[in-house]
């Protein structure tokens, strides 16, 4: 009789120390997750923002700027910007928003270039131009995506659905390469090796 009271007791002490320890688990468990918390999307988007805005902290913004001076070839021009930020990390480049450039050449022909973003490089004196990039010379306009001015080689490289409208004609090509010391303009295409081009022979 008293072997099985003391076997009772023993299962009923094992029991309360499973049923302890379940609880103790169970309590902690809530406590854990009660701590969690979904991050709605809404929020998400906020930090995303704010981690962006902090990425723009590395670096100062200007307003209405604008840069002049010669290059390599002895030519002038004049670059302008509505927005511009010069990164911290890389002080020689500026990234620009809403460009106008001007370059006035020896011959007395001027060349105006238009576009939505651009990159200047203050030490190379290089320039690149992108999105809805127009450009007007001794009477031509040309459209583009991206036109690329390097100060060292002394050319313009004009790409991405090129257009120009002339009163001589339209032609359409792939890439445009403008070399201005030599004041020459080479067209290339790389689709099907041809230039769509209508003339006016009037």
């Amino acid at each position: 009789m008293i072997e099985r009271k003391k076997k009772l007791r023993l299962i009923q002490i094992g029991l309360l120390i499973v049923g302890m320890l379940i609880i103790i688990f169970t309590y902690f468990n809530q406590n854990e997750t009660s701590n969690e918390k979904i991050v709605s999307r809404e929020t998400q988007e906020k930090i995303k923002k704010q981690l962006e805005n902090s990425n723009t902290e590395n670096s100062d913004v200007f307003y209405n700027i604008e840069y002049s001076g010669l290059d390599l070839a002895g030519n002038r021009y004049i670059l302008k910007s509505k927005e511009a930020r010069n990164s911290k990390s890389e002080s020689d480049v500026v990234n620009m928003k809403f460009v106008e450039a001007r370059f006035y050449f020896k011959d007395g022909t001027v060349l105006n270039v238009f576009s939505d973003i651009g990159i200047y490089n203050n030490i190379s004196l290089d320039m690149v131009f992108k999105g809805d990039v127009s450009a007007t010379y001794e009477g031509s306009q040309l459209f583009a995506q991206k036109a690329e001015y390097s100060n060292s080689k002394s050319f313009l490289i004009i790409s991405e659905k090129v257009k120009i409208k002339d009163i001589r004609g339209t032609m359409v090509a792939d890439k445009l390469l403008f070399d201005i010391k030599k004041q020459t303009l080479n067209i290339a295409s790389f689709k099907d090796d041809k230039i769509n081009a209508n003339i006016n022979l009037k």
